[in-house]
C-alpha cells in the first residue's frame, strides 16, 4: 500500500490518518500498542521528507515476505522515498533543542531501519517486528537514557 505526499506538512497529519486506517488490514488492531508505535514512526519518516525535502514523497506499508491470512509475516515495514539524494546525516540537538531528534526517535522504536539510493533521489525505512518486546525506548530518543548515539540526533535530507 502506498500514498503520494505532496511537500506540504499539513500531510503529516493525512499520512498518519492514512496509516492509522490502512493498519487493520494489515492485522493490526487500533488499539495495539504497535498501532501507535507505527504511526508514530510513519509521522517522523513523512515529516522528515516534507521538511527537510520540500519535494514529493511515497509513503508505504507493507509487511516484508507477507505469508497468509493465517499467519501474517512477523514484521511491518514502513518506507518513505523522496527525490533527494542526499543522505541523512548526524546533527546535534540539544536538550533546548525543537527539532532535530525524529531519526533518533526511528532508531529507538524500530528494530531496524536503514537508507538507501533510489534512482535520483533515496527511501528511508524501517521495520518493527510484531513479536518484539518493548523496552521503553522512547525515553532515550527524549533524553531520558543512555542513546548509541549519545548527543546525536539525525536529521533526513
Amino acid at each position: 500500500m502506498q500514498l503520494e505526499i505532496r511537500p506540504d506538512p499539513a500531510e503529516v497529519g493525512r499520512a498518519r490518518k492514512w496509516a492509522r486506517s490502512r493498519l487493520g488490514g494489515l492485522g493490526i488492531a487500533a488499539d495495539e500498542p504497535l498501532a501507535e508505535t507505527l504511526v508514530l514512526l510513519v509521522s517522523e519518516l513523512v515529516t522528515n521528507a516534507v521538511v527537510h525535502t520540500g519535494r514529493p514523497a511515497v509513503l508505504r506499508l507493507s509487511l516484508p515476505g507477507a505469508r497468509t491470512v493465517a499467519a501474517p509475516s512477523p514484521t511491518v515495514r514502513v518506507e518513505v522515498t523522496d527525490a533527494c539524494s542526499r543522505a541523512p546525516v548526524p546533527r546535534c540537538a540539544g536538550q533546548d533543542a525543537t527539532g532535530g531528534r525524529g531519526l533518533a526517535l526511528v532508531d529507538c522504536l524500530a528494530d531496524r531501519w536503514g537508507w538507501s539510493r533510489e534512482g535520483a533521489g533515496k527511501s528511508i525505512w524501517c521495520e518493527v517486528d510484531r513479536c518484539a518486546q518493548t523496552d521503553g525506548s522512547a525515553a532515550v530518543a527524549y533524553g531520558g537514557g543512555p542513546s548509541a548515539y549519545e548527543d546525536f540526533a539525525f536529521e533526513a535530507v
